[in-house]
């Protein structure tokens, strides 16, 4: 590839196997093309959340390999959360790639690591990341302890029931 263009890898995810990750790669190739970019990889992880590990998310750990490999420049995500759902995980993630020399691009929050103020939004959408997940648990909890059922906690949330099975499973094993 010329030196010109940066190679770019399109990282798209979804919780549930009821979404698709289509509309997210179509815009961010629409992007990368904007951009004078060429997409070199596409990863892809249906129907796992963003809570779960890079172990447990194929796609996302072959990404990390590759990102090793300078297969590419920068990695482009539709939003932060699809990177994951904690800061740590995804602090930790953004410090990998920073120390590789990989930069970040994040549609939704407009967000590219090349620039000072890309760098400190991303601090700040991590946080923002976490804080929602911790609201989402919190509901779930309630629900469950008002006696509300797991599928009809989900139901009054807009979340998928394997999100809510899993946080209740969570909550469980923390009191434990």
């Amino acid at each position: 590839m010329p030196k010109s263009l940066k190679g770019a890898a399109i990282y798209a995810r979804v919780s549930t196997d009821s979404q698709t990750t289509e509309n997210q790669v179509r815009e961010l190739r629409e992007v990368a093309e904007r951009r004078g970019w060429q997409v070199v990889e596409v990863y892809c992880d249906n129907g796992i959340s963003g809570a779960k590990g890079r172990d447990q998310r194929p796609a996302f750990d072959k990404l990390h390999k590759d990102a090793t490999r300078h297969r590419f420049d920068v990695v482009m995500a539709w939003s932060i959360d699809r990177i994951g759902r904690s800061v740590h995980a995804v602090s930790g993630f953004i410090a990998e790639m920073d120390a590789i020399g990989i930069g970040q691009f994040y549609q939704q929050q407009a967000i590219d690591t090349s620039t000072p103020a890309g760098r400190a939004m991303i601090q700040m959408c991590v946080v923002f990341a976490e804080f929602e997940r911790d609201m989402i648990r919190e509901r779930i909890n309630a629900g469950l302890a008002k006696g509300v059922g797991v599928l009809k906690t989900a139901r009054l949330l807009g979340i998928g029931t394997g999100t809510a099975q899993r946080i209740k499973a969570e909550a469980s094993e923390a009191q434990s």
